[in-house]
């Protein structure tokens, strides 16, 4: 009997996605750990630095109180929401109303309760290619379709207004999932830019989402927020990247009136609530933004580091690096095969990179994605073995 159950036992076919590519390169990275290779890790988009000391204080403090540590609200902490919406007010000088706002476990889970609040079976999203590869596997999964839409330099690696139209008019689309700044390209969309992609989508009744993750990390420019432009929007956010916060998994969104039941329904069933010692964390965190800052300032030496020296060594053609604290730099010259490239790099360099076939399964093969969220003498030690490595062929 129990041989015959387990016959019967299968996979289902929406749980047949693709790898998360670059997870695959960290135990290969690991593996030679193991063995007593000394690797910087480019490969993943996670800081170096820890979470802010205001909050480690706050999450101390309430293990300390003696208190029970229990579920909260579904929607979040009400303090919580409150000083994510102070926070829109002092960084963009946008009013939302906290109850607008929901607390999500990480921003992945702001994205699959978004899909899942919005979306039916079947329908069409557009994403731009290349892009975060999660997006595409999680609306595969749910049974909606990802639509990637060609970005280049000549959109400054933006999905243009003119595309997503052609793409809606060819088949409808029910959304479109704009990231800025990007990854794996590290561009970002101005203003203008920004507004002349929504106004379009809005008219033709295309949905926006915006992911905002690396807000915070801008360089070139001041990053902007899709709430500035319209209430429509759906906004999703994160602890994770500027307040260093990957492993609490503690994230935001910002949601229409009409979507808040919704998605709290689905978030009382799917999780009851938010980890409550990350949500206190989370709060205090906003305190913390000074020492953020200097955490910044870091990326944006290693990011100068960078752009002096890869060109030096071969690797010259890269996107704008805006914000956020990636460079996704074209290897055609010397191989066609990223995977290959990334593989080679690591094994006779111990420099983990992510291969572009991750972000992009059309060109990405020319690519490679490195990460600068290391610290400066780890970004520093990585140039110079790269560099080395391209100089001796």
């Amino acid at each position: 009997m129990l041989d015959s159950a387990r016959a019967r036992l299968k996979a289902s076919a929406r749980s047949d996605v693709p790898p998360f590519m670059v997870m695959d390169v960290v135990e290969a990275a690991a593996r030679l750990e193991a063995a007593g290779r000394r690797v910087i890790h480019m490969e993943i988009g996670q800081p170096a630095a820890g979470a802010p000391a205001s909050a480690i204080s706050a999450a101390r403090a309430a293990l300390t109180s003696g208190g029970p540590i229990g579920y909260t609200q579904s929607l979040g902490l009400p303090s919580l929401r409150a000083r994510i919406a102070r926070h829109y007010a002092e960084r963009h000088s946008v009013d939302i109303d906290p109850g607008r706002i929901v607390i999500t476990t990480g921003s992945s889970a702001a994205f699959m309760l978004a899909f899942l609040a919005m979306l039916e079976t079947g329908d069409r999203i557009a994403v731009a290619n290349p892009g975060y590869p999660p997006y595409s596997n999680v609306l595969s999964a749910l049974g909606c379709e990802a639509v990637p839409i060609e970005v280049s330099a000549a959109t400054r690696f933006a999905i243009a207004p003119g595309d997503l139209i052609a793409a809606h008019r060819e088949r409808p689309l029910k959304a479109v999932l704009v990231a800025s700044p990007a990854n794996p390209t590290g561009t970002m969309m101005t203003e203008a830019a920004l507004g002349a992609l929504m106004r379009p989508a809005t008219e033709e009744g295309i949905a926006f989402i915006s992911d905002e993750i690396y807000h915070g990390l801008d360089y070139a420019f001041a990053a902007q927020t899709a709430l500035a432009i319209s209430n429509d929007a759906i906004v999703i956010n994160s602890f994770s990247k500027y307040f260093c916060m990957t492993g609490w998994r503690i994230g935001w969104m910002v949601v229409p009136d009409m979507l808040v039941r919704p998605i709290e329904r689905l978030q009382q069933n799917l999780a009851i609530s938010v980890p409550t010692l990350s949500q206190i964390a989370a709060e205090a965190a906003f305190e913390g933004c000074t020492e953020m800052e200097a955490v910044k300032h870091g990326y944006e030496a290693s990011r100068r580091l960078l752009i002096e020296r890869l060109p030096r060594a071969g690797l010259a053609s890269f996107p704008p690096m805006d914000g956020a604290f990636y460079l996704y730099a074209d290897v055609s010259a010397f191989c066609e095969d990223s995977f290959a490239f990334a593989s080679r790099i690591l094994q006779e360099t111990g420099v983990a990179v992510t291969p572009g076939a991750e972000f992009d399964r059309v060109n990405g093969r020319r690519f490679i994605r490195l990460c600068y969220a290391g610290t400066a003498t780890d970004v520093a030690e990585a140039v110079e073995r790269i560099e080395d490595w391209l100089k001796r062929g």
